[in-house]
């Protein structure tokens, strides 16, 4: 059982990344997936989630509604995570989850190695 997150890099503010999460050994589409965060010297946090809430859906950060969008592609079995008009405050390392419940992180069984993205102002 294997995540694997790909896609960050450097962009400048306003620009776009696409982050990918790539499930080896499961089906993603059996577990709800959740994209987190974790910036230097701050704690990890919960960006958005599929299928992590009661009866399913999505659900985002305030600090990203608007901005970021979750996706799934079954047939990859690959979870993306569409990034637009970012600031530099979205700089961290960005990590992919399987399993769990909304954003809470100890409820997640799988996760991803992470993948950087740097946001230059």
């Amino acid at each position: 059982v294997q995540l694997q997150a790909s896609g960050g890099g450097l962009v400048q503010a306003g620009g776009s990344l696409r982050l990918s999460c790539a499930a080896s050994g499961f089906t993603l589409d059996d577990y709800a997936i959740g994209w987190f965060r974790q910036a230097p010297g701050k704690e990890r946090e919960g960006v958005s989630c599929m299928g992590c809430r009661d009866g399913g859906g999505t659900r985002y950060a305030d600090f990203v509604k608007g901005r970021f969008t979750i996706s799934r592609d079954n047939a990859r079995n690959t979870v993306y995570l569409q990034m637009n008009r970012l600031k530099p405050e979205d700089t961290a390392v960005y990590y992919c989850a399987a399993g769990g419940y909304g954003f809470v992180l100890e409820s997640y069984n799988y996760w991803g190695q992470g993948t950087l993205v740097t946001v230059s102002s």
